[in-house]
């Protein structure tokens, strides 16, 4: 016995240069029917929440699934999966597509190369799954818009929940973050880990979808926005704040890369704030009560 329940949509050209586009939700439990052998020309995430199965790609070779786990169907590769016909599972999946799917693939959030990913929790994933479900109510005005943007969540969750993610954070690159302001190189970064440059590569490659180079950029970017935006250093000091002694090369590399200069930048966010801004995050579904001002 199994109960399936599923919608599909299907999003005008418009809403397909969001990015990304949701074309349908399901939500099956039991012993299911397998799928496939098939080709599909968009993704699919499954998501597996309890209970174990099987799943072939195009080499024929049959992998275990095991809840929590994710199984990723991705455009042109052959696939053929099912529950345990004793134990079957419990399922949730999406369909999408659009040109964002190539640059979260680029990131790595997305895996062809991998398509059995254990997980180490499945709620997140089933929660926006869930928000996905429940906008598919009849006559949704923003049906498209609503499940686009929840399918930019479901990626997210499915990566934080991957079972080789630290849920405390990755950490390599909470190092790189913390001497991100030094005067290192990528190979004295790697030394300092034990790692050669190119499993350092290889590991902020696979955590952040980028060079090491790059994610010292942006941490190092970042900070030197928000010292323009909240205090009064000169241009120099920022620079040196942030690991640069030339603050001309400084200055070339945040207009290039920010695509506006630090003087400009400074003009545009700026807000002088004593002290600085403070470094605890508020909870944004229970923010401070403000009092009422008195008469």
């Amino acid at each position: 016995m199994y109960h399936t329940w599923m919608r599909y949509f299907t999003p005008s050209p418009v809403h397909h240069r969001l990015g990304l586009v949701c074309l349908g939700v399901g939500l099956q439990h039991g012993a299911l029917p397998t799928v496939g052998p098939r080709t599909l020309d968009h993704h699919v995430a499954v998501v597996v929440s309890a209970g174990a199965g099987w799943y072939r790609g195009a080499d024929g070779r049959r992998t275990a699934v095991t809840a929590p786990a994710l199984i990723w169907l991705t455009p042109g590769t052959p696939h053929h999966y099912g529950a345990d016909p004793g134990t079957g599972w419990d399922e949730a999946f999406v369909d999408f597509s659009g040109p964002a799917t190539a640059t979260y693939t680029e990131l790595g959030y997305i895996e062809p190369d991998r398509p059995v990913v254990p997980l180490s929790d499945a709620a997140p994933a089933r929660a926006a799954i869930a928000r996905i479900a429940r906008a598919a109510r009849p006559g949704n005005p923003l049906l498209e818009v609503e499940t686009g943007a929840a399918v930019h969540e479901l990626l997210v969750a499915l990566r934080r929940a991957r079972a080789d993610t630290n849920a405390d954070g990755d950490p390599v690159l909470a190092a790189l973050a913390r001497d991100a302001f030094q005067p290192l190189s990528v190979a004295e970064h790697a030394a300092r880990h034990g790692m050669t440059p190119a499993e350092l590569r290889t590991a902020v490659r696979r955590a952040a979808g980028c060079s090491p180079k790059d994610y010292l950029l942006t941490v190092r970017l970042g900070r030197a926005k928000e010292l323009l935006a909240a205090t009064e250093l000169p241009v120099s000091a920022v620079a040196r704040r942030v690991g640069y002694d030339d603050p001309a090369y400084f200055s070339r590399l945040f207009t290039r890369r920010v695509g506006t200069a630090p003087i400009r930048f400074r003009e545009q966010q700026g807000r002088s704030v004593p002290g600085g801004w403070s470094q605890r995050v508020p909870d944004p579904e229970h923010p401070p009560t403000i009092p009422p001002r008195s008469v």
